[in-house]
């Protein structure tokens, strides 16, 4: 069928302008959102960007927070990452392999296990003199941080898991994960389309995050969580998602195996990942794991209830042989957590 050649030219120029538009919005995001902490090489000529903060008083070990999809470093440090410090945790926050700052020095597939992505930051926080630390994986990075406990005990003395995912779950992704992790339509798709929508939808996507609760009105400016519309990292962003499914059908069996202290901290409300099928199953498959269960709650208890997560932390603490920690409920909030 011939195409018209009007309707050919307007096509093109929809596609050019959605480049431009995509080139110029990057560099606007990226300005605004720029590097706020260091660099630490995992690799000839790879480098992960963190953030940290140094503990207030006697030192009481480290806590390694590790963000989910579409986020960042700062998507758990600025919640947390000040409360922790002032009971004495020295507090490193990742951005994930092509997330944020942080390189994909394998490649947008290669790199999106979760089981590549813990060799990268178990070899930054190796350069970091970093050992027995807690891992804290929200989202995405429940299966990252069960990857730690299972693999990486030369860094990992215990494991603190936010509305993680775990295991094989029966529903599907968005529908737009399978285009941006497409190798033929990822480049185009990522280009020309992610940037506009995303920006058009991504007030929705945060609120969907937080649903039943209403978010911190101040979330994107705090988060920078803007960063994910770039190409790049939307394709990796992408093919995180895409894959992880795979990843968890064979990381599910291997669960009962963990031999580090575990926490849970989960709403009852999540409806991205539902703590009946995660969370709960993980508690009923091994032993000595605790949970917090927190009522009407979504997606980001790290928000919602940072009392509650630094508790689980400090529980976790405890039960590594830590020692017991004063109560932080008078603990300055982040003034958005707040809200």
């Amino acid at each position: 069928m011939k195409i018209p050649i009007g309707l050919a030219v307007a096509v093109l120029l929809l596609a050019a302008g959605g480049w431009l538009y995509t080139f110029w919005q990057t560099g606007v995001i990226e300005r605004r959102f720029p590097p706020r902490g260091r660099f630490v090489a995992v690799g000839p000529g790879a480098r992960l960007h963190y953030t940290e903060r140094v503990p207030a008083g006697p030192a009481r070990g480290t806590v390694v927070l590790l963000h989910g999809a579409s986020g960042n470093q700062a998507d758990l440090m600025v919640p947390i990452g000040d409360r922790l410090a002032a009971l004495g945790f020295r507090v490193l926050a990742f951005d994930r392999p092509g997330h944020g700052w942080s390189d994909r020095p394998g490649g947008e597939e290669p790199d999106s296990s979760p089981a590549r992505q813990a060799d990268l930051i178990a070899a930054g926080l190796k350069r970091l003199d970093v050992s027995d630390a807690i891992m804290v994986g929200h989202s995405w990075s429940g299966a990252l941080a069960a990857v730690f406990a299972l693999d990486h005990r030369d860094v990992t003395g215990g494991i603190v898991l936010l509305s993680p995912v775990l295991y094989p779950w029966p529903t599907g992704i968005e529908w737009y994960y399978g285009p941006a992790a497409s190798r033929w339509l990822g480049p185009a798709f990522t280009h020309i389309l992610t940037m506009p929508f995303g920006q058009l939808l991504m007030p929705a996507g945060i609120a969907s995050v937080f649903t039943p609760q209403a978010p911190p009105p101040d979330f994107a400016a705090l988060t920078g969580v803007a960063l994910v519309l770039r190409p790049a990292e939307f394709e990796n962003n992408a093919t995180d998602v895409f894959h992880l499914h795979a990843f968890v059908t064979g990381l599910g069996p291997r669960l009962p195996g963990i031999a580090v202290p575990v926490a849970i901290v989960a709403g009852d409300s999540d409806g991205i990942v539902p703590a009946s099928f995660h969370a709960e199953r993980l508690v009923r498959e091994l032993p000595g794991t605790t949970i917090a269960l927190l009522p009407g709650r979504g997606h980001s208890p790290q928000w919602s209830d940072p009392a509650v997560v630094v508790d689980a932390i400090a529980a976790v603490a405890e039960r590594m042989g830590r020692g017991a920690v004063a109560p932080h409920a008078a603990l300055p909030v982040p003034e958005a957590a707040a809200r």
